[in-house]
């Protein structure tokens, strides 16, 4: 069993925390792993359904996506419903035709400021990669390339204004650093240890009590 594995085992014995759904919140410094993370723990959940909050930003609401997350997407699951939301599409500027996204069991939610303030009361679990700001964003800038430089030198303002604003890490309940191969799931500054604790951390990994 890899460390994928363990930790979507785990992440499943979870209580559901947005109606019948599991909303488990992958959040970090822009450029640090959270897609890719996201893709892989999706995978080892049988496919579950991940959101992207870059397509419910804009170029000109880069954090103010709250009130779409909840209207669009938060509320209907809380129901029990699919919720539909409709992508941004960062080349026309626009939003594009609805999505839907199903009150799985699990549900991912992926993005700078996932695990912000207004989200959390609607998490299971919230993950925060271990990387860096300043590592992180080169490693944005060297995927997206030179043509996107003016957009990386506003984004990083904005993005240490928000966790200025409405830090994520000191309330994650995993930190996960990358590895050559897999990952290391450490225990967050918001783990407390206790007999009801459902998810524990030991060995670099996450298991469940």
């Amino acid at each position: 069993m890899t460390d994928l594995d363990r930790a979507a085992h785990a992440l499943r014995r979870l209580p559901p925390s947005c109606g019948p759904v599991r909303l488990v919140a992958v959040d970090g410094h822009a450029g640090s792993g959270k897609s890719t993370l996201a893709a892989r723990l999706a995978t080892a959940l049988g496919d579950a359904p991940v959101l992207h909050l870059d397509d419910l930003a804009t170029h000109e609401e880069l954090f103010a996506w709250t009130g779409r997350l909840r209207h669009q997407v938060l509320e209907p699951l809380s129901r029990g419903e699919t919720a539909l939301y409709r992508p941004y599409d960062w080349n026309r500027r626009d939003f594009g035709e609805p999505r839907a996204l199903p009150p799985a069991p699990v549900v991912l939610i992926e993005g700078v400021g996932a695990g912000r303030e207004a989200v959390r009361p609607f998490l299971a679990w919230l993950l925060w990669m271990e990387r860096g700001p300043e590592e992180s964003w080169a490693r944005g800038r060297h995927r997206d390339g030179p043509e996107q430089a003016e957009f990386w030198d506003g984004w990083t303002l904005a993005e240490t204004r928000h966790f200025a604003r409405d830090p994520s890490r000191p309330f994650a309940d995993t930190l996960v650093r990358e590895r050559p191969e897999g990952y290391d799931w450490l225990p967050g500054p918001s783990v407390t240890a206790g007999p009801d604790q459902i998810i524990t951390h030991g060995d670099g990994f996450l298991s469940v009590n």
